[in-house]
C-alpha cells in the first residue's frame, strides 16, 4: 500500500481551563490528495490545521509524514531544525495573506529571506523566486512591489508562493479563500488545481464553505464540537449525508431563489 502523505491518529487538544477544542481526531492523506476540513466557527478545524503544522501541540495524539512521526501529544520540537524538518514537508496558508506578509517587504525580498534557509547561492535563489512567482502566475516584476501594491487575490498567491518555498509535500489552507471576492476566489482555487496537476502537492482544506469544499476536495471530514461526526467521498457527503449536523450544514446554504428571513 501506498504510504499516507500525511496521518493523523487520535488528535486531541485541551486548553487550560480544560476546554476540550478537539476530541479524537484522526484522517489520512494520500500522496496528491485533496481533503476538506467542514464545520461551523469553534468545531475545532482551525485548531487541527494549527496541530498539524506544529504551531499548537496536542495533548495526545500523533501526526506523521510520510510515516515519520513529526508530531507527538505533548512532546512537540520548537527547535529550529526540527521546524526546517516539518517547513521542507508542510506549509499552512493563513486566510489573511495582508496579515502574513510584512507592509515594509518587497515581495521579492521577502521570498529571498525564505529561500536563504534552504538555498546559499544567490543565482539559485533568484531563479527560484521568478519560478515562484510564475507559477502561481505573478509577473516577475511585482517582485519590486510591496503588499501594499497588491491586491487581495495577488497577495493570496504570494502567500501561496512563499508556502512552496521548501517544496513541501503539503499545503494546509485555512479559510485561504474566504476573504476573497467570488469571483478571485475562483482564479486561486483553480490555481491551486493547477498546482496540484502540476507537482503533485496534496492539500488539506480548512474551511466553513462546502461550495468550496465541493470544487476542490476529493474527501471531506465534518467537524462538531471538537469532534469528526461524519467523513467520506466528498459528493458522497454533499449529496446524501448521514449525520444531522451535517444536514443541517447543507440545509443553511442559500440557493437559488433564497430571501433571508427578516427579524421581527
Amino acid at each position: 500500500m501506498t504510504t499516507p502523505v500525511l496521518e493523523a491518529t487520535g488528535l486531541r487538544k485541551v486548553f487550560p481551563g480544560g476546554r476540550v477544542a478537539v476530541d479524537d481526531v484522526s484522517l489520512t492523506l494520500p500522496p496528491g490528495g485533496s481533503m476538506g476540513v467542514v464545520g461551523e466557527s469553534g468545531s475545532g478545524k482551525t485548531t487541527v490545521a494549527r496541530m498539524l503544522v506544529g504551531l499548537e501541540t496536542p495533548t495526545s495524539g500523533t501526526v506523521r509524514i510520510d510515516g515519520e512521526p513529526m508530531i507527538t501529544g505533548g512532546t512537540t520540537s520548537h527547535s529550529r531544525a526540527e521546524r526546517l524538518r516539518r517547513a521542507r514537508r508542510i506549509q499552512l496558508v493563513f486566510q489573511d495573506p495582508y496579515a502574513s506578509l510584512d507592509p515594509r517587504q518587497t515581495i521579492g525580498h521577502g521570498i529571498d529571506e525564505l529561500l536563504r534557509l534552504h538555498e546559499p547561492d544567490h543565482d539559485r535563489r533568484r531563479t527560484r523566486a521568478t519560478e515562484l512567482l510564475d507559477q502561481v502566475g505573478l509577473d516577475a516584476r511585482m517582485a519590486r512591489s510591496t503588499p501594499g501594491a497588491l491586491s487581495g487575490g495577488q497577495r493570496q498567491r504570494v502567500a501561496i508562493a512563499r508556502a512552496l518555498v521548501s517544496r513541501p509535500k503539503i499545503l494546509v489552507l485555512d479559510e485561504a479563500v474566504s476573504a476573497l471576492d467570488v469571483s478571485i476566489q475562483a482564479q486561486v482555487l483553480n490555481l491551486l488545481a493547477d498546482l496540484r496537476d502540476d507537482i503533485g502537492i496534496g492539500y488539506l482544506f480548512v474551511t466553513h464553505d462546502l461550495a468550496v469544499a465541493q470544487q476542490v476536495t476529493d474527501e471531506l471530514i465534518v467537524m462538531h464540537e471538537g469532534r469528526v461526526v461524519e467523513r467520506g467521498a466528498t459528493d458522497r457527503v454533499l449529496t446524501t449525508p448521514e449525520h444531522p449536523y451535517t444536514r443541517n450544514l447543507l440545509a443553511a446554504v442559500p440557493r437559488e431563489g433564497w430571501q433571508p428571513v427578516r427579524r421581527q
